[in-house]
């Protein structure tokens, strides 16, 4: 009981630390997840983070609070996904309604959209980390399939304007059709 207490504390403590500190989105949240939760504590693996990432995407809801949910849920079931949330939603609600209690001084203040600012370059690098995990993870399973999927994604989306949406569905189809096709070798 204490050292379920013991774990119920340290996912308060750090998914408040990680949804109160992180700005820019869902994917900014993966790399601390990374860090607190794989490299840190070990809890899970980075290819379980990768495989969680894609389902809170996929999930309906804030990507931020499905992956906080289920690495909650994987560090101590379902009352440790239970408090992730709780702990995921707690700063955000509670700066908003401060944000939105005093909308207008926020408005007008130089210093405020000076720290966004600076906050905008920190939620860029993070994104690069995250990316750079992601395509390490990727180039290490040594498939030629899956690592061209990478530039070719890149230059269909900036190059040639296609949509991501249609990127990861043409991506997802390619992906269930080789899953397919492995099966059928297999047999």
């Amino acid at each position: 009981m204490k050292q379920n207490l013991k774990t119920y504390g340290w996912l308060l403590a750090v998914n408040l630390f990680i949804s109160a500190f992180t700005f820019g989105g869902g994917y900014i949240v993966v790399p601390m997840v990374r860090r607190f939760f794989v490299l840190k504590k070990r809890l899970f693996t980075e290819e379980d983070l990768i495989n969680m990432a894609a389902i809170a995407q996929s999930a309906p809801g804030a990507i931020a609070i499905n992956l906080s949910a289920l690495a909650g849920c994987r560090a101590a079931g379902a009352a440790g996904a239970l408090i992730s949330c709780f702990a995921a939603v707690a700063p955000p609600l509670v700066i908003l309604t401060f944000v939105s209690a005093f909308y207008k001084a926020f408005v007008s203040n130089a210093v405020i959209a000076a720290v966004l600012k600076g906050m905008e370059a920190g939620v860029a690098a993070l994104m690069i980390d995250l990316i750079a995990d992601m395509c390490s993870l990727i180039w290490k399973k040594r498939s030629f399939f899956f690592s061209a999927m990478i530039p070719l994604s890149f230059i269909a989306n900036f190059v040639f304007g296609v949509h991501a949406a249609w990127i990861l569905a043409v991506c997802c189809v390619l992906c269930v059709l080789q899953v397919f096709m492995k099966e059928r070798r297999k047999q």
